[in-house]
């Protein structure tokens, strides 16, 4: 969970239709609600869900000190690095950010639920509905969650599963001109004997006003990915520091001291792949980790505290050679580095010219390498799970069932 306070400058260029802003209001000065708003924005892949938001968060704030904002969609994160579910409490109106992200959670719903599960039911627990049985007064906030564009399939069960989880008092439907891509009509998670209530509010998706003014921002989202992986190591750096161009930056994450981070201390998990453990710390070698914090909860969930890049690894003294802008007081916490799909971008590595110091040389070929061994493990795993479905497969059914593959002995 993170505080964030943004300048007063909400999306100056940003136009937002009428009925966009009849509907936030609508859920801004709801007179029936009472405690605060929670309202869940869905719709499918680029019908302005995020605009949307941060254009409901900045009128929230008008009424409201702090408005809180859970982050359900990795695939365009408003507040954090590629790859992060968030909980995020946010006290000023909310630049223009349009900063995409990394991925969809389709390799692994199960643990995506359970996650945003937890920052939910953190925001419950420490902004939400007083709890009776405690002595303090808690901060009621409105909740503002958004969720990713994938309403299909495996993606529409996950968004049912949210909204009976949480619940919410306002669900903002945002349709797209394709209809056979558009969410059902109505409380469309909602089981026939259910009586709770809810306000649903359908809207059109804004693609451009009766001036042909676009309302929805055009992203370039391997480009804006890369953008944001790059401003978050740019925080490695005093905000003085002339860092301009991508090249300047490359030359200064190669010079920069890293932590050293000894690998007796550290836990590894690979989420999307199984990892021998002769390969596990070779796998981490010029690779982006998130860096975690391990939990002592009933469901047994890391905290990612930021990333970092391991530079290198030192296996004869047992060191790790990382480089991250998480300060040195919460890095002392890290026991877990998590690592998924988040790439180093290669316009960092595109920059670093033969010309310039034997380490970045050094760094983009050991950086080749691992995505390489990387391809090869995760190739492997999909081989095993291959073959012990066939061995499965075989071992439930006898042979007199399997097909009869013999040449005709008459031929």
């Amino acid at each position: 969970m993170a505080m964030l306070s943004e300048p007063e400058n909400p999306s100056p260029n940003i136009f937002i239709p009428q009925e966009w802003s009849e509907a936030a209001d609508s859920i801004a000065y709801d007179s029936l609600t009472s405690p605060p708003p929670i309202a869940l924005i869905c719709g499918a892949k680029n019908c302005g869900k995020t605009t949307f938001s941060r254009h409901l968060l900045n009128v929230l704030l008008q009424r409201y000190r702090k408005v809180a904002y859970l982050d359900t969609d990795v695939g365009q994160p408003e507040f954090t690095p590629p790859g992060f579910l968030s909980l995020t409490v946010v006290d000023k109106p909310t630049a223009d950010l349009t900063i995409p992200c990394l991925k969809t959670p389709d390799r692994n719903p199960t643990a995506y639920l359970t996650y945003i599960s937890t920052l939910y039911d953190y925001y419950q627990m420490e902004y939400s509905t007083s709890d009776l049985s405690e002595n303090r007064t808690k901060t009621e906030l409105p909740l503002i969650i958004n969720t990713p564009g994938w309403v299909k399939g495996v993606g529409y069960d996950m968004l049912v599963d949210m909204l009976k989880h949480m619940a919410p008092t306002h669900v903002v439907k945002i349709n797209i001109s394709a209809q056979s891509k558009n969410l059902p009509g109505g409380a469309f998670w909602l089981d026939e004997d259910s009586c709770g209530m809810v306000n649903l509010i359908e809207i059109g998706s804004a693609r451009q006003d009766s001036f042909n003014r676009s309302v929805l921002v055009q992203k370039d989202a391997r480009l804006l990915r890369d953008l944001r992986i790059m401003a978050y190591f740019r925080q490695c750096f005093p905000s003085n520091l002339k860092i301009t161009t991508i090249k300047e930056l490359a030359h200064a994450l190669a010079s920069h001291p890293p932590y050293e981070v000894p690998i007796s201390s550290i836990k590894t998990k690979h989420l999307h792949c199984q990892v021998p453990s002769s390969e596990i710390f070779y796998s981490l070698n010029a690779t982006i980790v998130g860096l975690a914090v391990s939990s002592e909860g009933s469901e047994n969930l890391p905290w990612c505290v930021g990333l970092g890049i391991v530079r290198s690894i030192d296996t004869f003294k047992g060191l790790l050679y990382v480089i991250t802008p998480v300060p040195l007081s919460t890095l002392e916490k890290v026991d877990l580095f998590l690592q998924g799909f988040i790439q180093i971008p290669t316009c960092l590595l595109q920059d670093l010219y033969p010309t310039t110091t034997r380490y970045i040389n050094l760094f983009r070929d050991v950086y080749l390498r691992t995505c390489l061994r990387m391809l090869y493990l995760q190739a492997r795993s999909y081989a095993v799970v291959v073959a012990k479905t066939l061995f499965s497969f075989l071992h439930t059914h006898p042979a007199n069932m399997l097909p009869n593959c013999a040449s005709d002995s008459r031929m």
